[in-house]
């Protein structure tokens, strides 16, 4: 792996519960807004909570031709959007750099279960040969990535991650990965969730979803909230987007990866810090070096309490800024910890910290500086990104402010 190609951050798409393209997003994010409404996708009377974080109002035809819109599901249509909107605010063309040069790597939780529950509807009551066959074709994981490289005529390396809720980081490193080997010139990366009954449902019986509201950190946090939405970020090496007069959003430093292999939904502590400490030595800097932490802060009692062990235990209890922007859009899934990638790299380049919103009361448990209910302007030189996963996958990547 070469340590001269650099990997810098161009372009920046986003869809999401808060808004749509980054200017929205961003002006949202450091007003507290709440994208936590009730549900409407299905009926949620028999369920024992009723809010989710649902993109409301997105109109696909806006970006994707209405004939393909048909063959898309809704996880593919919010990944396709939010490509769309990072090589328009990368300034790119489609035939620079090279279509054979360009590579897509997203992550995913659920795919596009919704077309699953759509099948199984259709079967059950009206029988399997009255299935639509759009539905069935819609239905692989694989399509995401794969018609997002359709509209972008991306032709090459292709690969979805389906690590559940560090999905997107993993897509971000690989992608990282491509452009220091030299194996791609270009990298869209990022990750994408559709709401589905599915998820919402299996988190429900989980009973670790709030009813109200999601409080990370908070000492009455009741659980998470189950949203959707999309990011994409264009990583191209620096030479390339200096001789192209692109703008530079952030560079990525590394990034480190590690599995519990225990618990699959009980998060451990000593998995977060391995993945922490992996991250910081890829990236080459010490723990004192950073200045915020993006947490993966669910709002669930288990996981804000190991990952608040973790980050003390990691930065010897120094009270650094860490914030949680699920409490505003709920927990995407797949498209989570993409999303907060976003986050950072606007962070840092601008010097201001999202809040973490709905925070009341203080956790002993939880004893972080968790920047409650109103932005803070600070200067932010390198942030980490923080996801963790069920079935103990873990990953944290890095991220500093741009200087040339």
């Amino acid at each position: 792996m070469s340590e001269d190609r650099r990997v810098v951050v161009t372009g920046l798409g986003v869809v999401s519960s808060i808004g749509t393209g980054k200017e929205e997003f961003w002006n949202n994010l450091l007003q507290g807004e709440s994208g936590i409404a009730k549900v409407e996708s299905f009926d949620t009377t028999d369920h024992f909570t009723h809010l989710g974080g649902e993109v409301k109002g997105f109109a696909p035809e806006e970006f994707i031709d209405r004939r393909k819109v048909k063959l898309m599901g809704r996880a593919t249509q919010f990944a396709c959007a939010a490509a769309k909107l990072a090589f328009e605010d990368a300034r790119l063309k489609l035939d620079k750099p090279s279509k054979n040069r360009i590579a897509v790597c997203l992550g995913t939780t659920g795919g596009e279960a919704k077309e699953i529950e759509s099948i199984n509807a259709v079967w059950v009551k009206d029988g399997l040969n009255k299935v639509d066959k759009r539905s069935i074709s819609k239905y692989p994981m694989n399509n995401i990535s794969s018609n997002v490289a359709r509209e972008l005529k991306a032709k090459g390396p292709n690969r979805l991650f389906t690590t559940a809720c560090a999905a997107g980081n993993y897509a971000i490193g690989y992608g990282f990965d491509l452009l220091k080997l030299g194996k791609a010139d270009l990298a869209v990366v990022g990750g994408s969730e559709a709401f589905s009954y599915i998820s919402f449902t299996g988190f429900n019986q989980l009973r670790i979803t709030a009813s109200e509201m999601c409080q990370p950190f908070d000492k009455n946090r009741k659980g998470l909230l189950v949203g959707e939405g999309s990011a994409i970020l264009i990583l191209e090496t620096l030479d390339q987007a200096i001789k192209r007069g692109a703008y530079i959003y952030a560079e990525i430093l590394g990034y480190g990866l590690s599995c519990d292999a225990s618990n699959m939904v009980n998060p451990d502590t000593a998995g977060m810090v391995q993945g922490m400490r992996r991250a910081l030595g890829a990236a080459k800097i010490s723990a004192d070096e950073v200045d915020y932490v993006s947490a993966h802060g669910t709002g669930t009692r288990n996981n804000d309490k190991a990952e608040c062990a973790a980050i003390k235990s990691v930065f010897d209890d120094r009270k650094l800024a860490v914030s949680s922007i699920k409490s505003m859009l709920g927990h995407t899934m797949g498209a989570s910890s993409a999303i907060e990638a976003i986050t950072c790299c606007l962070v840092v380049g601008k010097d201001i910290i999202p809040p973490t919103i709905n925070y009341r009361a203080k956790d002993s448990e939880c004893d972080i500086d968790c920047v409650p209910n109103r932005a803070r302007k600070q200067r932010v030189n390198i942030a980490i990104n923080n996801a963790f996963a069920f079935g103990g996958n873990n990953s944290c990547l890095v991220i500093k402010k741009f200087v040339s």
